[in-house]
């Protein structure tokens, strides 16, 4: 082993120096964990925020911490750094890593390390993880212990911005730390160098400068084109079926479910309309539904996807659907709606509305009864957390605006909801409400431990507890199960269904606790919430039947009659 050349800097001046460039450049937060490597990062961390010039977030959970900064950055659309020290808690990062990468989330991995000469010798949590996240991140650089970090800082602010060719998204930046890790005896929490900073401004993403959708021009096609609003796909989508007088199948996390043209029950209503639909124009990331899958994938049906920036979530050339970036040609594409089909789909979703209500009527609470009261209730910010509360939000949120949606359907994982709720919550600073199943709640309930001393944001946090992972019921598992052929393993192994007492861990960890069990309970929690900041309302179900109703309802809908056959 060679010996340690002298360092040109101590750690604590790295630290501050790379601190000092990411607010330069408009970066306000970093969330960070307790951990002796990345100790300079911490002290440099408190004499920015005592100078008023960071916000730090401490998150004893690393994997907590990543989920969290990605909240934050989805809800300030600013980049967020995330530090820790080095070893398992850089590992603890890469699912919010992951699921940045897919959504193009700004994301600054700040990675604390031992220096080289440490490497290959044993030392305590030294382990490869200069390229840990591999194609996950945008870019990963590396900053040998006592050297200047501003040339990789330059590359990695623009690996996070993006450019014509590729959308940002995580960044690592891996910095490697001699001792001594702590500030030298002579400084304190005044340290001089914040005094001549001028914090910047992060520049708008590709995406929002775009500019304003043209009208349409009176000379178009007459086509009977659908507009597929996928996550992410924001109110251009909604724009543009309205121009063009075209139905609109919009996902809940689209943020463009607003105004008479989108179809609430479009889903199970696919197969009654298909073979009516020549043409279908997406927008964003379509994540919940087989029968979309089955709509795009079909060859008998024209598809172009709008892309005006390059996106994360495919590869170039990898879909069907030609990509158009200009409004005019996407217009041109999917031309005007004939007479009567908007009200067609209206008309149908209607019939479907009534059908539903049937089934809703024989329970006191489902999941389509929780997402109806909380969509209702309007909140400012809304978590969705994956799996099947996502679906039923899908099939009965009717239209409506001023809702800002949020789902981490990069992945669909249910990795980090309750993390990611807290950044959202923190980040925008408005009372915010994440939905969840009890398994997705058990995989992050540890995150419901906030730290003391930091201002707690106003979030309800709602657990749908129907005693395991329900959606595999109403998949092809379903019928395995019913079919006896595997005795109970389909229960133990895809239900997972757990003994935990939620009202015990609200108390636990400090959260208020409320338990709704109808529609009209729900609705009048979130309508009063008293003056607890964090709170945690448990809706508790049976999930006996919801693999029949399920079957029921899709089976009614898709007997329904085109209008005028």
């Amino acid at each position: 082993m060679g010996s340690p050349q002298p360092d040109q800097q101590l750690a604590i001046t790295t630290a501050r120096t790379v601190l000092g460039i990411l607010i330069q450049a408009g970066i306000r937060d970093l969330v960070i964990s307790p951990g002796s490597r990345s100790a300079p990062l911490a002290y440099a961390a408190a004499e920015a925020e005592h100078a008023g010039l960071l916000k730090f977030h401490v998150r004893i959970d690393e994997r907590s911490a990543a989920f969290m900064a990605l909240g934050l950055a989805q809800s300030s659309r600013t980049p967020v750094a995330v530090a820790a020290t080095s070893g398992t808690a850089i590992g603890q990062m890469l699912p919010a890593v992951m699921e940045a990468n897919h959504t193009a989330t700004p994301l600054l991995v700040l990675s604390a390390d031992r220096p080289d000469e440490l490497h290959g010798t044993g030392a305590s949590q030294s382990t490869k993880q200069k390229t840990l996240f591999s194609d996950h991140v945008r870019l990963a650089l590396n900053v040998p212990a006592g050297q200047q970090a501003e040339m990789c800082l330059g590359q990695a602010l623009l690996a996070l911005q993006g450019d014509a060719h590729l959308p940002g998204g995580p960044v690592q930046l891996n910095l490697q730390f001699r001792d001594p890790l702590t500030p030298s005896d002579n400084e304190s929490i005044n340290n001089p160098y914040w005094e001549s900073l001028t914090p910047g401004t992060w520049p708008l993403a590709r995406a929002e400068q775009q500019a304003a959708p043209a009208p349409a021009g009176q000379a178009l096609a007459i086509r009977r084109t659908v507009v597929v609003a996928g996550h992410d796909a924001g109110p251009q989508a909604q724009e543009f079926a309205h121009q063009l007088g075209l139905p609109l199948f919009a996902e809940p996390s689209s943020n463009a479910r607003f105004s008479d043209h989108a179809i609430t029950h479009y889903r199970p209503l696919i197969s009654v309309g298909i073979e009516h639909v020549e043409r279908v124009v997406l927008f964003g990331r379509p994540t919940l539904s087989r029968p979309v899958a089955r709509l795009l994938a079909d060859p008998s049906i024209a598809s172009a996807i709008w892309q005006p920036a390059p996106v994360a979530w495919y590869e170039a050339g990898r879909r069907r659907e030609t990509p158009i970036g200009n409004w005019q040609e996407l217009q041109e594409f999917a031309g005007r709606a004939p007479a009567g089909w908007l009200a067609a789909w209206q008309e149908l979703d209607a019939q479907a509305l009534e059908l539903r209500a049937d089934i809703d009527r024989n329970t006191s609470i489902n999941g389509l009864l929780v997402a109806e009261a909380i969509w209702e209730h309007q909140p400012e910010v809304l978590l969705l957390g994956s799996s099947n509360i996502v679906r039923d939000f899908d099939l009965a949120a009717r239209p409506s605006d001023g809702i800002a949606v949020h789902a981490n359907r990069g992945l669909a994982g249910i990795d980090g909801t309750i993390s990611t709720a807290l950044g959202l919550a923190v980040g925008s600073q408005r009372r915010t409400v994440a939905v969840m199943g009890d398994i997705t709640f058990a995989h992050d309930a540890s995150s419901l431990s906030w730290t003391p001393g930091e201002k707690k944001p106003e979030l309800d946090v709602v657990v749908y507890n129907d005693g395991g992972g329900a959606i595999f019921s109403t998949l092809e598992h379903g019928a395995v199960a019913d079919s006896g052929r595997y005795a109970n393993a389909v229960e133990r192994l895809f239900s997972t269904p757990q003994d935990f007492d939620i009202q015990s861990l609200a108390k636990a960890y400090g959260w208020e606790y409320e338990r709704a069990d109808s529609k009209e309970e729900l609705g009048s929690l979130l309508g009063h919430r008293g003056g607890a900041a964090l709170r945690l309302i448990e809706v508790c179900a049976s999930r006996d039947h919801l693999r029949a109703d399920n079957q029921s309802l899709n089976e009614k809908i898709g007997q329904l009659s085109w209008p005028g056959q």
